[in-house]
């Protein structure tokens, strides 16, 4: 039974699609086994993002402790290597005070890379080889490059067209600079579980038309909210450019506020965007992931 393995387990996840109810599962298994919650969602590790991001309130707490939420500024960049680390590190600190991590959120590889054991090689970037390679090209076409890579690397040259010049010298970069291949790099993405853990997942039993009414639902009650608030507040820091304004609900409301359409616009294009998030999230969950889904009504 998923109880006992709950009880049994070092470390829970909840995963699910946008609007899902993964917030108030996590508050009542929390309660129900004495767990603390750690953030899974790339976007809520920022300041300033509130409302767009549908980060939980201190009164939805209800005193239960939670973990990397806005900590972050939104200029910041941060990686899912750096998330790695940390998430790591908190998971040793709330298993020493004798709970229950839970982690709890829509990014699915973030998750991953936490209970899996993923290395991640470091993006290194050496301009001047970048432009010897980029020099090469122009002398040398496309044919030839990608022959130079397939005589280095010839798993990864099977994987790149010849004509995507901008990745097949990425992938000669980092044979240069790291020794690493990129095959060997993915090679990397482990699937050997690092803790004894249960991923349970939300929305898979949900009808589609469900689903998209409550995140058409979510979105209006944001607008409500202030979000156009929210995101007015960073646009006029003339924040731009960063990681954290290409979250959905932001971009979307960026392109009003540039005046590249009307609010109604940016809302529709907001929900439009968040339906086809829920979608992705749902496939990467059923695809790369082994998540017990709960059925309608269970308890857990």
């Amino acid at each position: 039974m998923i109880q006992d393995k709950i009880q049994r387990a070092e470390v829970v996840a909840i995963v699910g699609p946008t609007a899902s109810g993964k917030t108030a599962l996590s508050i009542e298994l929390a309660k129900k086994y004495n767990g603390e919650i750690i953030n899974g969602d790339s976007m809520q590790i920022y300041k300033d993002l509130d409302i767009g991001t549908a980060k939980i309130t201190e009164e939805e707490m209800e005193g239960v402790p939670h973990h990397l939420i806005s900590f972050k500024e939104p200029t910041e960049p941060f990686s899912v290597a750096d998330y790695q680390k940390l998430v790591r590190a908190k998971i040793a600190e709330i298993q020493a005070r004798g709970k229950l991590p839970i982690i709890v959120g829509g990014s699915g590889l973030y998750v991953q890379a936490v209970l899996y054991d993923f290395q991640f090689t470091e993006e290194q970037v050496d301009e001047v080889a970048r432009k010897a390679y980029y020099e090469e090209l122009e002398k040398l076409g496309p044919e030839a490059m990608h022959a130079k890579l397939k005589n280095l690397d010839p798993q990864t040259a099977e994987t790149i067209h010849p004509n995507n010049t901008r990745r097949v010298i990425r992938a000669l970069e980092m044979i240069e600079l790291s020794g690493v291949s990129k095959a060997a790099e993915a090679h990397n993405r482990g699937e050997v579980p690092l803790y004894n853990h249960v991923i349970i997942g939300l929305g898979q039993n949900m009808s589609r038309e469900e689903l998209y009414d409550r995140i058409n639902l979510r979105v209006d009650i944001m607008m409500e909210k202030g979000l156009l608030e929210e995101v007015k507040g960073l646009w006029h820091q003339n924040i731009r450019d960063v990681q954290s304004i290409q979250a959905i609900g932001y971009k979307e409301l960026y392109d009003y506020l540039d005046g590249k359409c009307s609010l109604e616009e940016a809302i529709d294009s907001l929900k439009q965007n968040s339906r086809r998030y829920a979608k992705r999230q749902l496939t990467y969950f059923r695809n790369k992931m082994d998540v017990y889904f709960l059925k309608n009504e269970e308890q857990l």
